[in-house]
């Protein structure tokens, strides 16, 4: 593929959270963004959630900002400058369906060698794909919510992607103020999605068992081992430690670990009871609107003090 990314204009399709934090990003690095969103009624609060990243993105820069980045809302595809664009990012709802089709109306309309990239959590970019001329300027690209504070982001290659357009991705995402995190295939849920899952299923089926409330999961996690994950990942942690005392533990611990192939009892149960989390006042814990406009202040905060101790280990 000749020269991705080529102009400094991204098409980013989709203007909830994600969408608005991603086009966030490429602003504050020096981008203009083109944001598709149907919905006019949604324009305002997305332009509103795009200053506030950007601000809170340029208050964490160790050096200028680049100068140039703008945002422009529209509400379809047609309406896109296509001959201008450098890259087109998906950022809709997770539904595979859904994705499928607008990825057949992209390529319908992007000029050849446009790189397309899906911001999906789960599905792979294989399967979002099939059955599509150009997929070898297709990738995944997922970025961790809040996306304009979490340095990390997948790069995923699918079956048919250009090897070298994800490498220029990755340069792309550097540039950025981003850590690439390349997965050379597009299994579901990718590496760090599996990684979380493997520890939530654990965690709920702890909860299932009696042994442990939501409260004491959390505080094991974010005042104990998860402390260390901070200054070390997983593996290095481990070398640190000495693999012969992890090996140990492992073997007495994995026969009794989680293996169920289905979403534990008290998830699922608490998803058919329709108690999802903020979004509707109850899931393991209960929140009014101020508190969990709170919590919401709360964790962002505690993301950049994070970051401002990060930021002399992310390479520029």
């Amino acid at each position: 593929m000749t020269n991705p990314f080529s102009s400094k204009a991204v098409a980013i399709i989709g203007g909830g959270t994600m969408g608005t934090d991603i086009a966030a990003i490429f602003i504050a690095g020096g981008w203009q963004v083109r944001l598709v969103e149907p919905l006019k009624e949604r324009w305002q609060a997305a332009e509103i959630r795009i200053g506030q990243s950007v601000e809170q993105i340029r208050s964490l820069a160790t050096k200028t900002s680049p100068q140039g980045g703008g945002v422009h809302l529209t509400a379809s595809l047609k309406e896109l400058p296509w001959t201008s664009l450098g890259f087109v990012i998906e950022c809709i709802p997770e539904d595979l369906p859904l994705k499928r089709t607008l990825f057949a109306e992209i390529e319908k309309m992007a000029p050849p060698g446009l790189p397309i990239a899906s911001n999906s959590s789960s599905f792979p970019i294989s399967e979002i794909s099939r059955g599509l001329s150009t997929r070898e300027r297709m990738l995944g690209l997922h970025f961790f919510m809040p996306a304009h504070l979490v340095p990390a982001v997948e790069v995923v290659r699918g079956e048919a992607t250009d090897p070298a357009l994800c490498a220029r991705c990755g340069e792309l995402m550097r540039s950025l103020g981003k850590v690439p995190v390349n997965v050379k295939k597009d299994i579901p849920g990718f590496l760090a999605n599996r990684l979380q899952h493997a520890l939530a299923r654990e965690a709920f089926a702890l909860i299932d068992a009696g042994l442990a409330g939501p409260e004491d999961i959390d505080a094991a996690v974010r005042f104990g081992f998860g402390l260390r994950y901070l200054a070390a990942g997983p593996v290095l942690q481990k070398d640190i430690a000495g693999l012969d005392i992890h090996c140990a533990a492992a073997r007495t611990m994995y026969p009794s670990l989680a293996s169920n192939t289905a979403p534990s009892p008290v998830l699922g149960d608490k998803v058919a009871a329709g108690k999802l989390g903020m979004k509707t006042g109850e899931g393991f814990y209960r929140w009014t609107p101020e508190s969990a406009a709170n919590e919401k202040a709360r964790y962002e905060r505690a993301l950049i003090d994070v970051l401002k101790l990060l930021k002399p280990d992310i390479p520029s």
